[in-house]
């Protein structure tokens, strides 16, 4: 037996070392081989002609059709142009609108975010006006002026206004009606205090009584004392020192002058009266101008009591606000001359409300609103029924100024949501 090298330990012998294998590379995958079709065209080839003929019709019939090729630009009729230029132009302009809806979105949407801050910003405004009229207080309310002025308790609103002079306040006892500008300037006020025109109660006073704010009843006579005083009441410093309370002035007129007609020389200044017998209204601003000149004043509490006077010679001339002698020129054109004086200074009309300072504010509200509001048109329409259609065509005498007077705004308490005006 061969000897072994065992190491001489009885071991297992060992094997010699083997050389270090390099690792393995993945394979790659191997490409299938491409379809093959052999079996389809053996199975095409087996078809009879008929069948055949049959399947290349239907394959035909189901392929899409090829586009035709373009046609050149200068192969086009003239239809095919046009044609083109439409359907660009189309194109065009519904990107466009497109475009303008997109935009008119996003303002739309901007708008409204503007909008709910602005709305955000209002309501902010109104809680620190309602909680500083809280605290600290501010001018009275519509409602607080009526309460005090005590308007919601008087069942009828009687006002004292003049009943001789036409086309300013006139009484007609056949009809029984009244009529005139101050007529008018009165149910204007009524209504905004809430009385309905059956609910005013007109009443003549004499010129003394508009300070005194009493009339006389037309049935029995007594004395009745009246809410307002609307009766061609010039607003002075006198009478407003005097203690009375005006509102803000409602129309503009101008002392004049009136005669017979083609009896008496022409009047072109109150100088031209000097020495001369002149009638005027008790208590009439008109009085003291005269009085200046030389005149020989008489005075009557009604306008109608001086034209008597100068109907029956007892006087040469007549002088107070122009406003009232119009009515008479106007009512009677073929008796009197009516004389522009050129005098720059007005008479302002107001309105006595007496001892009544909240229903001062009421009234000043109606004027003030009269005059800003550019949809009241009740001043307008009262100077055009009654003054405008005195003015005598032939004269240049003027009667009155055909704009409303300024009015101040009065001091009310509005919140942001109750003021008509803004």
């Amino acid at each position: 037996m061969a000897d072994t090298d065992n190491g001489g330990d009885g071991a297992a012998p060992r094997r010699p070392a083997q050389p270090p294998q390099p690792p393995q590379q993945a394979q790659p995958t191997p490409t299938p081989p491409p379809p093959d079709d052999s079996w389809l065209l053996r199975t095409l080839q087996q078809l009879p002609p008929r069948q055949l003929s049959a399947l290349r019709r239907f394959v035909t019939a189901a392929a899409p059709p090829e586009p035709p090729p373009p046609v050149p630009v200068e192969e086009m009729t003239v239809e095919e142009l046009a044609s083109r230029d439409i359907a660009t132009q189309v194109a065009i302009e519904q990107a466009r609108a497109e475009a303008e809806h997109a935009a008119i979105t996003r303002r739309d949407n901007q708008f409204k975010v503007w909008r709910l801050a602005g709305l955000g910003v209002l309501i902010v405004l109104t809680l620190l006006v309602s909680l500083g009229r809280l605290l600290v207080g501010g001018p009275p309310s519509v409602a607080e002026l009526r309460a005090e002025s005590g308007v919601d308790t008087w069942p009828t609103l009687a006002i004292g206004v003049k009943d001789d002079q036409y086309g300013v306040a006139y009484y007609d006892k056949a009809t029984k009606t009244w009529e005139g500008f101050d007529i008018d300037i009165a149910y204007m006020i009524a209504a905004d205090l809430g009385f309905r025109r059956d609910d005013v109660r007109f009443y003549g006073l004499e010129s003394e009584d508009r300070a005194r704010m009493q009339a006389a009843d037309p049935v029995d006579g007594k004395r009745v004392p009246v809410q307002l005083v609307i009766a061609s009441y010039s607003i002075t410093e006198e009478r407003k020192t005097a203690g009375v309370n005006f509102s803000e002035p409602y129309l503009y007129t101008e002392q004049s002058v009136i005669t017979l007609k083609d009896k008496h020389a022409p009047v072109v200044a109150l100088k031209d009266l000097k020495d001369q017998r002149v009638c005027t209204l008790s208590t009439s601003t008109s009085a003291s101008a005269l009085d200046e000149v030389g005149a020989v004043v008489t005075q009557k509490n009604r306008v109608s009591e001086c034209f008597a006077a100068l109907n029956a010679g007892q006087v040469e001339a007549i002088s107070t606000d122009a406003a009232i002698l119009a009515g008479w020129k106007h009512r009677f054109p073929d008796e009197y001359e009516h004389w522009d004086l050129g005098l720059e200074s007005n008479e302002r009309w107001g309105v006595n409300v007496g001892e009544n300072p909240a229903l001062k504010k009421l009234v000043d509200l109606t004027l003030y609103r009269s005059y800003a509001d550019p949809e009241d048109d009740r001043w307008e329409k009262a100077f055009e029924r009654n003054l405008q259609t005195q003015i005598d065509p032939a004269a240049d005498t003027p009667i009155a100024v055909g704009q409303q007077p300024p009015a101040q705004r009065p001091e009310i308490g509005w919140m942001p949501w109750e003021d008509p005006l803004g």
